[in-house]
Formats: C-alpha cells, structure tokens, sequence
C-alpha cells in the first residue's frame, strides 16, 4: 500500500507541475503584447497563497513531503506570474493585484503561521491549517464559476485556456485518489471539488469550442478598454 501511495502521489506530483505551468502560453502572449488584457490577476494571487500554505503543511505534518516539494515549485512558479501582472497590467490592475498580494500572500499568511505556531500545537495545529488549507483549495478549484459564466453567456472560451481546465481535471482526481489511499480529508474535500468542477470546464469545451469568437468594438478606447472588467480564468 505504501508503494501504491508514493506511486500515486508521484504522479500528483507530475500534473500538478503542469497545472502549475500551463498559464505559461498566457503569460507569453501577455509578455509578448506588453499587456494583461482581459486576464484577471486573483487566481494567481490566490494560488501564490495556496501553495505556500500546502508547503507549510506538508512541512509541519509527518510523511506529507510530497505535498511540501510540488507546493514549493508552485510558490516559484506562481511568484513569476504575479510579477508578470505588476509589470505588465494598467494601473488599476496593477494597483489590485499589488494589495491583493500584500494582503494575502504576505500579511494573511504571516498570520496563520504566526497563530499555528504560537498559539496552537499538534493534531490542533495541523486540523486548523488543514481547514484553513482546504478552505482555500476549494476557492481556487472555484475562481474559474465566472469564467464558466462567461463562456455560457458570450459563448467562447478565448479567456479560459484549455489546458489549466485540462491539467485541473486530472490534478484533483489524482490528488482526490492520494487523498483516499493516506486517509486525509483535508486533500480529499477540495480536490474532489477540483475534479467536478474540471470536468464541467472541460464540458464547456465541448460544447463551445467552435463557436465564433465574440467581436471586439474597435472603437473603444484604450481607457475603455482598461475599465472593462476582466474574466476570471482558472487557476494553477
């Protein structure tokens, strides 16, 4: 059974890398047009925070390594994106994303590990970070609802990369399985979650993929344009 855990959870650890690094063709036409245009900076900025969250687990809760190592890639990957953002969104994106990442990644985290560390000790310590962790897991399985609204209601999926909903898909039934195998509830809630709400995206792909792209007014100008508000993709 432990040969089956480490093989399973090897294997969460090899998708949930892609899911990391799949925004990188997003982030490429956004370094390439000089411009985060419609794309919204919260799922990065969340999930900056869910993995440094989930590598703080995995660190303080005994044989949970693999958890700590693939969340530790994510706090690198998802720190670059988040750069990405300040550097290259307008002024009031870039003005959001900065005090979203100061409120979240820097002081809500300080706090929590601050308040685990001192104020709580063992299987407590673990069950609140575990609660807050899972909290968080499902808020960032969830970003995507509005995209998903989006899509129904101008019937495209430019704004929601196929492959982060693909990657998310397979990384919460992994996870889910890893979940199932260690006895861990925590992994177990929100992963499930990822794996339903990854396969109603990917049904929205199916349903939508060949629509026609939805027109652009040409005519807007560029502080239209910065005023217009940004689609929610998902999350990695």
């Amino acid at each position: 059974m432990e040969g089956l855990t480490f093989f399973i959870g090897l294997i969460g650890n090899i998708i949930s890398v892609l899911v990391f690094l799949s925004p990188v063709p997003t982030f490429w036409r956004i370094v390439k047009n000089k411009s985060t245009e419609d794309f919204e900076c919260v799922p990065y900025v969340c999930t900056l925070l869910n993995s440094s969250l989930w590598t703080y687990y995995g660190i303080i809760k005994p044989g949970e390594y693999l958890v700590a190592t693939v969340n530790g890639f994510g706090i690198l990957v998802e720190s670059i994106y988040v750069l990405l953002f300040l550097i290259y969104a307008p002024t009031m994106m870039r003005n959001k994303t900065g005090a979203l990442f100061g409120a979240l990644d820097l002081g809500f985290l300080a706090a929590v590990v601050l308040v685990t560390q001192l104020a709580l000790k063992g299987e407590i310590r673990l069950d609140v970070l575990g609660v807050v962790c899972a909290g968080l897991n499902i808020i960032m399985y969830g970003s995507p609802l509005a995209a998903m609204k989006t899509v129904v209601s101008t019937k495209s999926v430019e704004f929601m990369p196929f492959w982060l909903s693909f990657f998310l898909f397979l990384n919460g039934g992994v996870w889910a399985f890893y979940a199932v195998l260690v006895r861990d509830y925590f992994l177990l809630v929100p992963n499930g979650i990822g794996f339903l709400l990854g396969a109603a995206q990917l049904l929205l792909y199916v349903i939508y993929r060949n629509s026609a792209k939805p027109k652009k007014n040409t005519a807007s100008s560029g502080l239209e344009e910065q005023q217009r508000e940004p689609l929610i993709i998902s999350v990695d």
